[in-house]
């Protein structure tokens, strides 16, 4: 495994563990949350991501049922399945 891969590897299985873990005092168990891009940096152990990192880590993230969301200064991390149930536009509601 390439130096690229496995840093991509170890970002998103760290981006996934926290998912599942409880914080910031809400008493959710889980779930979606925000994070520091700086935050992002240091778990992936890079000074800077650059878009072809950001791609990468969003491919990855989506393989295993995630979505991250590139917000520039933060990062949106939730489950693929929190927009299966969003109503759908068709052509008919652009008329």
């Amino acid at each position: 495994m390439n130096e690229s891969a496995e840093f991509i590897e170890q970002t998103v299985a760290k981006l996934v563990a926290l998912y599942d873990q409880p914080f910031g005092g809400t008493g959710k168990k889980g779930g979606r949350y925000r994070i520091p891009a700086k935050l992002v940096r240091d778990i992936a152990g890079r000074r800077r991501l650059y878009e072809d990192d950001v791609k990468e880590l969003t491919r990855a993230m989506l393989e295993k049922g995630y979505v991250l969301i590139d917000m520039d200064s933060f990062f949106v991390v939730t489950s693929a399945n929190t927009f299966v149930n969003y109503r759908r536009a068709n052509e008919d509601c652009l008329e």
